[in-house]
């Protein structure tokens, strides 16, 4: 069955720096699409970024130029390598994979990470 285990948050200051591992089992998956999404307490998951197998990845808008996705299949490992993090980047973070199609959304991927709180503060 498939894991994803996120790692890495905390608590940082605005301008500050995070990067977060999730961790995958089995390696399998990690020659699907894989994803971060984000929610802070009473919104929705939203999504942050994908990465495909060929190591292509895409970005939301609001985390462009700020964060950076990467994979190491050998390490059966994803990252999430955050930048210039303002308060408003405050939420859980959940990694996802088992990706559907349809588009970057939550609905569209199937397994998921408990996910790992990031706190920015000003």
């Amino acid at each position: 069955q498939v894991q994803l285990t996120e790692s890495g948050g905390g608590s940082v200051q605005a301008g500050g720096s995070l990067r977060l591992t999730c961790s995958v089992s089995p390696s399998a998956v990690t020659r699907d699409n894989m994803a971060w999404f984000r929610q802070a307490p009473g919104k929705s998951r939203d999504w942050v970024g994908t990465i495909k197998p060929s190591g292509n990845s895409y970005y939301s808008d609001v985390v462009k130029g700020r964060f950076v996705i990467s994979r190491n299949d050998g390490k059966k490992e994803l990252y999430l390598q955050m930048s210039s993090l303002k308060p408003e980047d405050t939420a859980m973070y959940f990694c996802a994979a088992d990706y559907r199609g349809g588009g970057w959304s939550a609905a569209n991927f199937n397994v998921w990470g408990r996910g790992t709180q990031v706190t920015v503060s000003s």
